[in-house]
């Protein structure tokens, strides 16, 4: 039976993420923060991803206060936040007890829900962060990184659903972070998800593709519960379809949002305005129909850009683009989405420019295929993996079982380099998250 259908509101995250290297600050947030708030969204994603790091890096801003000053004047709406599983919000794996601390510590900073996923979609790696996340009783909401291989299937991402459920998740959100998900596909899977699964179900997809609002009806017909948008002045190219026209389409019909297009317009209208200041840092909103193809998310053909440039190889970027599906099958298909994008970008990069395939192997590789960020989605291939890793075998433990215990190690370590930098219990975290961004901040914060 037909529903109102849901808003999430990404702009304060996933839509400056996109676009403008997450570089909009907390001010510009604030500025029409309580108009936000009045809106009626489902949720607003404001925290998580890449924010805390550009916070720290480029805008000497604290994370931990950007969330409190948020939650201070939004009062109606969750905040959301997007949450790494066990790799929090960095590259790498945590310690359990660093993961229960954030997850206590977001909580009580402001978070209301937590969207957690992992880039391999290995439970083992996120069943911390959603038991953590349930006793802090935040909404827990397990997202399925979507993707298209020989063993990626609508079966096995039920099957994920299910198992999302028995840990405790509160709902469900499919993760099409490269534009894949087909409006078809999309349909069959919310079905299958609603009726087996029984959880409401989320969808956020990325514009890249050209498809998000078509994937995005057939969905809502489908039984999706709420979808993910951006206001249409932070909309299109690699982030969310438009609000506006998500709200338009749906007015009068049993789906209608409930949310009213006049209110919108001076909110968007702050966010055009702010947007000349992001000129130099704004990428196009234009279609990429070689993700199709390539299945290479936006953020990561920049980065794959920014790599050849560095190299004076940007001649050899389509080269790049035919070896990187190339490599992510030879490494078991991992969805390409943070850490494993940059794993399987930068060693496709190597394999062109060096004109040796393997030949030149970064430390993030090499962990990888011992397993270390956990279980690939398929078998990686034998030879490929000698020439990583030798005749050495690969861990099948949980890959956070071979972490010892960091957090009072780190307390200590902060207080010993400079007292007047532990402010707050949060900064612990902010150090063993991004040590050294977080150490010039803190001198920044000292006035050293």
């Amino acid at each position: 039976m037909a529903q109102k259908v849901g808003i999430t509101e990404t702009i304060y995250r996933d839509a400056h993420q996109s676009l403008w290297a997450t570089r909009m600050n907390t001010d510009e947030m604030m500025a029409v923060a309580e108009a936000i708030d009045e809106i009626g969204y489902h949720s607003l994603e404001a925290w998580g991803g890449a924010t805390f790091d550009t916070c720290l890096r480029f805008l000497k801003e604290d994370p931990w206060v950007r969330l409190r000053r948020l939650k201070a004047v939004i009062r109606k709406t969750p905040l959301q936040m997007l949450l790494r599983g066990q790799n929090i919000l960095g590259y790498r794996h945590y310690p359990d007890d660093v993961l229960r601390a954030f997850c206590f510590k977001a909580r009580e900073n402001g978070i209301d829900i937590f969207r957690i996923f992992d880039a391999l979609n290995d439970l083992r790696n996120m069943e911390t962060a959603i038991k953590a996340c349930k006793e802090t009783g935040a909404h827990v909401q397990g997202a399925i990184s979507y993707t298209i291989s020989p063993v990626h299937s609508v079966d096995a991402f039920v099957k994920l659903g299910k198992e999302m459920k028995e840990l405790g998740c509160d709902s469900i959100c499919i993760k099409d972070m490269a534009g894949l998900l087909m409006p078809y596909a999309a349909e069959e899977l919310v079905k299958r998800l609603k009726a087996e699964v029984g959880l409401p179900v989320q969808l956020h997809c990325h514009y890249t593709s050209g498809l998000a609002s078509m994937t995005y009806l057939k969905a809502i017909e489908a039984g999706a519960d709420v979808v993910d948008t951006a206001l249409s002045a932070l909309a299109l190219g690699t982030s969310q379809p438009p609000t506006e026209s998500i709200v338009a389409a749906l007015q009068g019909t049993p789906y209608d949002t409930g949310l009213d297009l006049e209110a919108l317009s001076p909110i968007n209208q702050h966010f055009k305005e702010i947007s000349q200041k992001y000129r130099e840092l704004d990428s196009p909103r234009t279609v990429d129909t070689a993700v199709l193809s390539y299945q290479i998310p936006g953020g990561m053909i920049s980065n794959l850009v920014n790599q050849l440039k560095g190299q004076n190889a940007l001649d050899r970027y389509e080269e790049v683009l035919a070896e990187v599906p190339r490599t992510r099958a030879e490494l078991g298909y991992p969805p390409l989405v943070t850490p494993t994008s940059q794993i399987v970008g930068t060693q496709s990069v190597l394999n062109v420019l060096t004109g040796k395939r393997y030949g030149v192997l970064p430390k993030e590789i090499k962990d990888y295929v011992r397993g270390f960020y956990g279980r690939p989605p398929g078998p990686i291939d034998p030879e490929v993996q000698k020439l990583i890793i030798g005749d050495e075998k690969p861990i099948t433990s949980r890959p956070a079982d071979e972490l010892a215990p960091q957090l009072e190690t780190a307390r200590k370590e902060l207080l010993a380099i400079d007292q007047h930098y532990y402010q707050q219990e949060e900064d612990v975290l902010s150090y063993i998250l991004f040590p050294e961004v977080a150490l010039d901040f803190f001198k920044y914060r000292a006035g050293k």
